[in-house]
C-alpha cells in the first residue's frame, strides 16, 4: 500500500510539473520574459504560487525549463512525421513531399511559431538558451532524417555521401523559404503554399541526391 501510495505522489508531482510547463509556455509566449509573472503561471496552471517555486527554483530557471520542454514536444510530433521514410515505397519522391508537408505544418503551427519567436526575442538576456532548444530540437531531428537518408542511401535509393550535411540540406530547403513566406511566422501560410514548398524543395533535393534524376522518381 506504501508502495502504490508513493507511486500516486511520483504521479502528482510529474503532473503539475507538466501543468507548471505548458501554462509557462502559454505565459511567456503571451507576455515576454520580463512581464510573465510567477503568480499568473501559477493561475494558469491551476496551481499555488508556492507550487512552481517547490518545482523550480526561480523564474529564469523556469524559463528554460520550459523552453526545453516545449522544443522536446515539438520534436516527439517531428519525429512521427518521419516515419513514412523507414518504408517508403516504390514512389520515394511522393513519399519525401509527404514528409516535407507534415514538416512544414510542424513548422508553422502556432505554439512553433510561438517557440521561435520568444526564442529570438530572449536570446540576449538567455544566449544558452539557443543551445538548449536546438539540442532538444533541431540537432537531434536533423540526426533523425539523416539517419533516415543513410538508410535510403544504403538500399539505393539516394546518392547522400554525407548524410549528415544532405539532412542539414533538406531541411534548410523546407525552413529557409518557410521562414520568409511567414515572415518569421507571423504571417499565416495556408496549407497549398505549404504543399508547393514541399515538391519544390523535394525537387531540389532530388536533383542533387536523387539515385536517378528527379523526374524519373
Amino acid at each position: 500500500m506504501t508502495g502504490a501510495r508513493t507511486t500516486t505522489a511520483s504521479r502528482g508531482r510529474i503532473d503539475k510539473r507538466q501543468a507548471i510547463l505548458g501554462a509557462a509556455f502559454t505565459v511567456f509566449a503571451r507576455a515576454g520574459y520580463a512581464q510573465a509573472g510567477v503568480q499568473e503561471i501559477a493561475d494558469e496552471a491551476g496551481v499555488a504560487k508556492p507550487t512552481v517555486y517547490n518545482h523550480f527554483s526561480d523564474k529564469a530557471v523556469l524559463f528554460r525549463h520550459t523552453m526545453a520542454a516545449a522544443a522536446e514536444n515539438a520534436l516527439q510530433e517531428r519525429l512521427a512525421a518521419l516515419e513514412p521514410l523507414v518504408a517508403p515505397g516504390d514512389d520515394l519522391r511522393t513519399t519525401l513531399e509527404g514528409v516535407a508537408h507534415r514538416l512544414l505544418r510542424y513548422h508553422c503551427d502556432d505554439r512553433s511559431c510561438a517557440l521561435r519567436r520568444l526564442l529570438y526575442a530572449e536570446i540576449t538576456r538567455f544566449p544558452d538558451v539557443l543551445d538548449i532548444v536546438k539540442e532538444h530540437g533541431a540537432h537531434r531531428l536533423n540526426q533523425a532524417v539523416a539517419d533516415r537518408l543513410a538508410r535510403l542511401t544504403l538500399a539505393g535509393r539516394l546518392c547522400a555521401i554525407d548524410p549528415a550535411q544532405a539532412a542539414e540540406q533538406f531541411m534548410a530547403l523546407l525552413t529557409g523559404p518557410m521562414e520568409a513566406r511567414s515572415q518569421m511566422g507571423t504571417r499565416p501560410v495556408d496549407d497549398a503554399e505549404m504543399q508547393a514548398v514541399a515538391r519544390a524543395a523535394v525537387h531540389t533535393f532530388l536533383q542533387v541526391f536523387g539515385a536517378q534524376r528527379a523526374e524519373d522518381l
